[in-house]
């Protein structure tokens, strides 16, 4: 059984950045893609960004040149950081590894 943990989020004005962490409990996610997705009020959960196992990035047109996916397979973790937030990035961010999910950080970003 995997767990992963999201950190780092909170509330930040509009321009400011947060960097999202998601650590796995097992090493098993190195053999994976792994995504983070964000869920807003009412809304469906999207994907945000995908980093393959060989470290190839997707991402939203939403985030596209303000948002970076990586990871660090030593320590089984993968992170987003985010920059120039914008009112509209406000949501629970998940990390998700395969069939699992992390249980969501909330990002807020308002003045």
């Amino acid at each position: 059984q995997v767990q992963l943990v999201e950190s780092g989020g909170g509330l930040v004005q509009p321009g400011g950045s947060l960097r999202l962490s998601c650590a796995a409990s097992s090493n098993i996610f190195i053999f994976y893609n792994m995504a983070w997705y964000s869920q807003a009020p009412g809304n469906q959960r999207e994907l945000v960004a995908t980093i393959t196992k060989g470290g190839i990035t997707l991402y939203a047109d939403s985030v596209k040149r303000r948002f970076t996916i990586s990871r660090d397979n030593t320590n089984s973790t993968v992170s987003l950081q985010m920059n120039t937030l914008k009112p509209d990035d406000t949501a629970v961010y998940f990390c998700s590894v395969a069939q699992w999910w992390g249980q969501g950080t909330q990002v807020t970003v308002a003045s």
